[in-house]
């Protein structure tokens, strides 16, 4: 609703209740058409002739629009006190809903990732062909779903860990992590060893290379070889291990590794089971209690350390809800403070304040309304909906500032019935057209992948409508009231009782500003824009300079759009003073090269013991590790091991029964692929897997084109393949936001489109409205790229929110220069900025303002909202106030 406040010019005509219907009046003034009455009723300027019959209606909504509202104005306007309590009651009843404000977990999987994405039914044919078994043969790459985990990184504050006093101080460290014990009231107390993921009957070694020194101490550490390092032809993975290496001559498959920065202690904990599930996640909890205390205790002088666990992020992401809280209140007070000083006058009798007030309270009213509506009929309440209230806040002041404004143009002489019923006329069919047009796009925000991008288009649509059922009953009913107190006030300032006349002249008329009965009210930001701006705006060498600046603006936008990163970033699900980030910063500085680990499966029964198949898969195998992200030396496949068992055993790999009834011996032999091949009871290989390691996966960008293409070699393989790592579950955002937020752009726009043909439906007008939502949408695209803000599910939200203030910005001051009799462009634009230029200023103000607080939030979730936010209504009113006009002289 930003620029739906339409004010009425100066010479636009007055219409009067008489006899029971709406007769225009002349006047001096002429407007467009939804904000002086349908064209039919309008009467020329005396001394002019009428202008020509247009060879089009345009008006076959907004004419009977208009009388519908000039009859609810009436309605208003002789029953007040029905149309406040009424609203009022309704929303005591809905707000009993905020009651069931969820107090549970949010799943920030299944808010914060694509509905049914690929990577979820990849996931559920692993978990319904692939066992595994973590209280005996436990292997991390394995599992389907994130574990039970803490995981420590330690940074050597020299140049390098691999030294003996180093790894004397990270033992320790680890020693201490595992003697932690949680103290448990009614029960024993739980030790690391009776949680912890095991292989046979040891825990897994949260360091493979810590184990063997721990177990070895004069182990040499000056002549490791990375990421793989054989120890008495025992071969140990060191990737994911160790980061920032820096490595020397070639040895086999690996390098010698000749420093090292930092190194990851990795404790697995039981999961599968739930009751050992519970046991973990206490333990975990203790955990994260105790570290820091712990930490203080080692006084460790070579290293330093960060963590996290399985139960940082979501922990982390529910107290981030608790730090903008207290930002509500201050969001209030500005916007009262704003609506104070915005509809502050300097006599007794027009003057706002206590109107404004209680139109920000409207406000309050609808949110409450809409969020109980929604939380009665059970949908979900996701954190990013706490953005809502700021962002309803600083739009639903517009439609009171708009009423408002129409309100002070109708005359004290008339009945509050007549003065409520022509303001009615004047401007509920605008705010009805910007209300529906942010409504729907919103509402076609439901269409997203994203299941926290739904709710909160539900919520905040909802909140939309609700904050215009309020405007024009509860709000009309207050100015309604207000209007009785003006009368009176006016009526004791007619007094001609001299003994009272200073008194009155210093309290209600300080500097001799005699209110006027008779419905002028010229405020002197229109005759700014009238006088001064509009005017300096269209001289020529205004117009050039507006040119460069758009072709500067346009050039810097489209190349922002093309540096944008994609998808959400886990760590900005926190604070930012929360111990996760520093984690996740020294992890990329230091762990990056190595990404996940890739199971490749088999999804089909297929004959292993047929060479020609075995030559395709190998075929296959081979273009995985041709592929730019995948390190070759780190594949691990049970069949290649299997065949090689088959020939040094000089057992014929091609006969179906060798091949299958040897199988069972091969896995004694090598127990790690036991749950790597699925045999069924009727002896067939139902699916099998090997794996891949990928690298240089950093970035967004880079994690998108190796899912795409992994994907893409697997299915293009002649055997059946699958790609799966449970961190794919968050690497298909990269590759769905793209086209959710272009096909949500795309229907939000031919929303706005059919409503300006439906109700504003003049051509040139419709052109400006597309050319304006897409200069803004590109110029909020490509500055989020400079402002440091991904294209994820909350940013999404707000470039389906820029369509709609784009619609706003653009309509209207486009219809009014259509719609203007001035007979040059350059006075045509002037009257347009006359008309519309304070509302437009005004509105992105108060929308700002309600926002504005969420830049102080310690959360990148809520600063990105203000970050948009800001730059959707500071391009928009650039659009509005100083693109628009001036193209619009140009065509």
């Amino acid at each position: 609703m930003i620029s739906s406040k339409v004010v009425p010019r100066e010479e636009a005509q007055r219409e009067t209740l008489s006899e029971g219907r709406l007769e225009a009046e002349s006047s001096d003034e002429a407007g467009p058409s939804w904000a002086a009455g349908p064209p039919s009723e309008r009467l020329p300027p005396l001394g002019q002739e009428a202008p020509p019959p247009r060879r089009c209606h345009t008006d076959c909504l907004e004419a009977p629009l208009s009388r519908s509202f000039q009859r609810l104005g009436a309605a208003v306007g002789s029953h007040p006190w029905l149309f406040l309590l009424g609203p009022l009651l309704l929303a005591v009843a809905l707000g009993t809903g905020l009651i069931f404000l969820p107090k549970e977990k949010e799943n920030l999987e299944e808010q914060y990732t694509p509905i049914g994405s690929p990577a979820k039914a990849e996931r559920r044919f692993v978990q319904g062909h692939f066992s595994t078994n973590d209280t005996y043969r436990f292997s991390a790459s394995r599992t389907s779903s994130e574990t039970n985990f803490a995981s420590i990184l330690v940074v050597s504050l020299t140049d390098s860990l691999l030294k003996p006093r180093a790894f004397t101080e990270v033992s320790k460290l680890d020693k201490a992590v595992q003697a932690l014990k949680v103290v448990q009231e009614n029960g024993p107390p739980i030790l690391y060893k009776e949680v912890c993921a095991k292989y046979k009957t040891l825990c897994v070694p949260p360091n493979p290379l810590l184990y063997a020194w721990q177990h070895n101490l004069s182990l040499d550490l000056s002549s490791l070889t990375f990421p793989i390092h054989n120890m008495s032809n025992h071969f140990i993975y060191l990737a994911g291990f160790f980061g920032g290496n820096v490595l020397g001559q070639s040895v086999g498959r690996s390098q010698r590794l000749t420093e090292s920065r930092a190194l990851r202690l990795l404790y697995y904990l039981k999961t599968e089971d739930p009751e050992d599930s519970e046991r973990s996640k206490a333990w975990l909890t203790h955990f994260l209690d105790h570290f820091n205390d712990m930490k203080s205790s080692l006084t460790l002088e070579e290293t330093e350390v960060v963590y996290f666990t399985s139960l940082s992020r979501q922990l982390e992401f529910e107290a981030t809800s608790k730090t903008v809280i207290p930002l509500f209140h201050l969001a209030y007070i500005l916007i009262i403070l704003f609506a104070v000083v915005s509809c502050f006058r300097l006599d007794c009798v027009r003057n706002k304040m206590w109107v404004a007030v209680s139109g920000v309270f409207c406000v309050a009213l609808s949110v409450v309304s809409g969020f109980g509506l929604m939380l009665h009929i059970g949908v979900p309440f996701v954190i990013i909906v706490a953005n809502s209230p700021f962002l309803i806040l600083g739009v639903g002041v517009d439609d009171m500032f708009i009423m408002i404004s129409a309100w002070q143009k109708t005359s004290l002489m008339e009945s509050i019935r007549e003065r409520l019923s022509n303001s009615y006329s004047k401007v509920a069919v605008s705010i009805t057209i910007t209300t529906l047009t942010n409504v729907l796009a919103f509402y076609t925000g439901i269409s997203s992948s994203f299941r926290s991008v739904q709710y909160f288009c539900i919520y905040t649509g909802t909140t939309l409508l609700f904050c215009y059922f309020y405007s024009i009953t509860c709000f009309g009913a207050i100015m309604a009231l207000d209007g009785k107190r003006e009368v009176a006030c006016f009526r004791w300032l007619e007094k001609p009782d001299p003994k009272y006349a200073s008194l009155k002249k210093s309290c209600c008329v300080p500097f001799g500003s005699t209110p006027e009965g008779n419905g002028e009210d010229k405020h002197p930001m229109n005759l700014f824009f009238r006088d001064y701006f509009g005017p300096f705006l269209t001289t020529s060498k205004a117009k050039f300079f507006v040119v460069l600046i758009y072709i500067f603006y346009i050039i810097s936008s489209i190349y922002g759009c093309f540096q944008v990163q994609e998808g959400l970033d886990l760590r900005n699900l926190a604070s930012d003073d929360s111990y996760i980030t520093p984690y996740f910063n020294v992890e990329e500085d230091y762990f990056s090269d190595y990404g996940p680990r890739v199971m490749v499966i088999v999804t089909e029964s297929v004959n292993y013991w047929d060479g020609d198949v075995r030559q395709k898969l190998d075929n296959c195998m081979v273009k995985f590790e041709e592929n730019d992200y995948i390190d070759k030396n780190l594949t691990e496949f049970w069949l290649k091991a299997y065949i090689q068992y088959m020939n040094n055993s000089r057992k014929d790999p091609n006969d179906k029964n060798t091949f299958m009834n040897n199988i069972s011996g091969f896995l004694k032999v090598s127990p790690i692929f036991t749950y790597d091949v699925n045999i069924s009871s009727s002896n067939e290989i139902i699916a099998s897997r090997g794996f891949i390691q990928t690298v240089g996966v950093s970035s967004s960008s880079s994690k998108k084109r190796m899912l795409l293409e992994l994907r893409g070699i697997a299915e293009n393989c002649e055997v059946p393949l699958m790609v799966y790592n449970q961190a794919f579950i968050y690497f298909d955002q990269y590759a769905a936001i793209i086209e959710n937020t272009v096909r949500n752009v795309m229907v939000a726009s031919t929303a706005m489109l059919i409503v300006s043909l439906l109700l504003i439906p003049h051509p040139v007008c419709s052109l400006w409205v597309t050319f304006a939502i897409a200069s803004v949408i590109v110029g909020v695209t490509g500055f989020m790229a400079f402002w440091n803000v991904n294209l994820d599910s909350i940013s999404m939200i707000n470039l389906v929110i820029c369509i709609g203030f784009s619609f706003d910005f653009s309509a209207h001051i486009s219809y009014a220069f259509v719609s203007s009799s001035e007979t040059s462009v350059n006075k045509k634009s002037i009257e347009a900025l006359y008309m519309l230029g304070y509302p437009v200023l005004q509105s992105a103000i108060s929308t700002i303002i309600g926002v504005c607080v969420l830049s102080a939030a310690k959360a990148y979730i809520f600063r990105t909202f203000f970050k948009i936010m800001f730059l959707v209504m500071f391009f928009g009113a650039a659009h509005g106030l100083i693109f628009i006009p001036v193209f619009l002289t140009f065509f």
